[in-house]
């Protein structure tokens, strides 16, 4: 609580309260929905940002903590707490949030009270996700931000929208079932939903294995990892521009997270006996999806397998400790490693929902994304062709933009862990490049290609207002990472600590 004020739980309800409120008096006042959910989702960013001023980065304990007993026959609390690792995830959401919102003003005209009133109720449930420290509230949520995606997917999206959400949902489903049967074997082992008492009891080694493997199979569809990933470009390319946003910066974010939270802590005796595993899905996914995004002429689909390129450094970088541990004998270039992978899910969410927002511009304008139906955008929208580079470029890994930081970290401790490992893990600066140049050159750069870009029109005062937002929100973690660096920095000690410690 922040002055005794529950602040976790404003921020959960209030953007619900608010999506509610849209869907009950919204219908066929589509101003009072877009108002509504613009000036619920700024109080709600504003009420998040207490969490950063009255954070105090020297501990790794759990902060602005509520707790009440919820369903007393199987001791489930209500239960909210956050720490330097979810945190800065709560402010991406909510900082998102606003600029999802804004994104779909003009755009969509079809039940806008549904759509509006889905993102927020949405958004208040994504926090819950980040904020539960009860596993069986953690699941509620996990679970149930899935429908209001699922409706948006399927109402809005593209003419296999149908196809793309049934898969979205299955997938992310199945994955969610073993979760839910492992934090169901801990209950009976510890007595407690707790994620703080399965942090701290002791487990056989065989158990962790099967724990550690469930808890894989939900995580890895989640972020998504290869070969579990292949819902994740349907998903994509069939989504309203809004949708993938959302997608990308946040729900992906949430697989990492469940990692940190669940995987290491818990089972840390089987997470150094089953690295490898992770870190060659990981490696993989750097390497050969990055050759894949290189291949797509859609260009939603090559920033989606771009994203699950990306989110390879985040799992790499979650799980070379053990490597490192072993070879340097010091944690510290470990600390480097999760440090780096927790910024690199903060700069995805500027960088992938910026990229799929500059292809939603062009969408809306000439309704279609294949890539050979442009070529000399930048010469009719300046403003347009100076944000999508700055973005594109921030995707390849440009030092000085966000998207530098974070890999840079990762590769580096990766060349600490084994340096086969740190080369595979370079070459994405180079796939990266490639596969991002390939498109920026096509789409931006040249003469004008035909009539209908001849025809377009720059960037409007909104969304300027919106790129100018994502690209200072880059340049400045890009430059100046240090804040977030030691926000995290004592919960990332503490997990190191607790993943290295045996529980046998």
């Amino acid at each position: 609580m922040v002055f005794g004020f529950p602040i976790l739980s404003t921020l959960i309800w209030l953007p619900i309260i608010g999506g509610a409120l849209i869907l009950f008096l919204g219908r066929d006042r589509d101003s009072f929905a877009k108002w509504t959910a613009l000036w619920v989702s700024i109080a709600t960013f504003l009420a998040s940002l207490t969490l950063w001023t009255s954070f105090d980065s020297s501990t790794a304990s759990m902060q602005f903590v509520e707790k009440s007993m919820w369903i007393d026959q199987f001791n489930i609390y209500y239960y909210l707490g956050v720490d330097g690792l979810s945190m800065p995830l709560i402010l991406l959401t909510t900082f998102t949030q606003i600029l999802v919102i804004a994104s779909a003003w003009d755009v969509i005209k079809e039940r806008v009270e549904q759509y509006m009133g889905a993102f927020m109720i949405m958004q208040g449930l994504m926090i819950g996700v980040f904020a539960a420290l009860d596993s069986i509230l953690f699941y509620v949520f996990w679970e149930a931000m899935l429908v209001p995606m699922f409706i948006v997917i399927g109402k809005w999206g593209g003419k296999d929208r149908v196809y793309a959400t049934l898969k979205f949902f299955l997938y992310t489903f199945f994955g969610s079932v073993f979760m839910l049967v492992a934090f169901i074997y801990l209950y009976f082992q510890s007595g407690s939903f707790s994620i703080l008492d399965f942090h701290a009891m002791p487990l056989p080694l065989m158990a962790q294995i099967f724990i550690f493997l469930a808890f894989l199979i939900a995580f890895a569809v989640k972020v998504p990892m290869f070969p579990v990933h292949t819902w994740l470009p349907d998903a994509h390319v069939q989504a309203p521009t809004a949708g993938s946003v959302v997608l990308a910066a946040i729900m992906l974010k949430m697989g990492g997270y469940g990692f940190v939270r669940f995987s290491l802590p818990i089972t840390p005796d089987a997470s150094m006996t089953l690295d490898w595993l992770v870190i060659a899905l990981s490696l993989i996914a750097i390497f050969y999806i990055g050759l894949v995004a290189m291949a797509q002429s859609d260009m939603k689909k090559l920033v989606a397998y771009s994203s699950i390129a990306h989110m390879g450094f985040v799992t790499i970088g979650m799980f070379l400790v053990y490597d490192i541990v072993q070879t340097t004998g010091s944690a510290q270039g470990a600390k480097m490693g999760m440090e780096g992978a927790m910024i690199q899910m903060i700069s995805h969410g500027f960088i992938s929902g910026a990229m799929f927002l500059m292809i939603g511009v062009l969408y809306d304008r000439m309704h279609t994304r294949e890539i050979s139906s442009y070529g000399g955008v930048v010469n009719v929208m300046p403003w347009f062709g100076f944000f999508a580079v700055l973005f594109s470029m921030a995707n390849a890994g440009l030092p000085g933009t966000s998207g530098f930081v974070g890999e840079f970290m990762v590769i580096l401790a990766a060349f600490k862990a084994n340096v086969w490992y740190g080369l595979i893990a370079a070459t994405t600066l180079i796939v990266g490049a490639a596969y991002t140049l390939w498109m920026v050159k096509r789409v931006y750069l040249g003469p004008v290609a035909n009539e209908q870009v001849a025809k377009l029109q720059d960037l409007n005062r909104r969304e300027f207002v919106i790129m100018a937002t994502l690209a200072v929100a880059v340049v400045l973690l890009g430059v100046y990472p240090a804040p977030l660096i030691e926000v995290m920095h004592s919960s990332v000690a503490n997990l190191l600590i607790q993943a290295t410690t045996s529980k046998l």
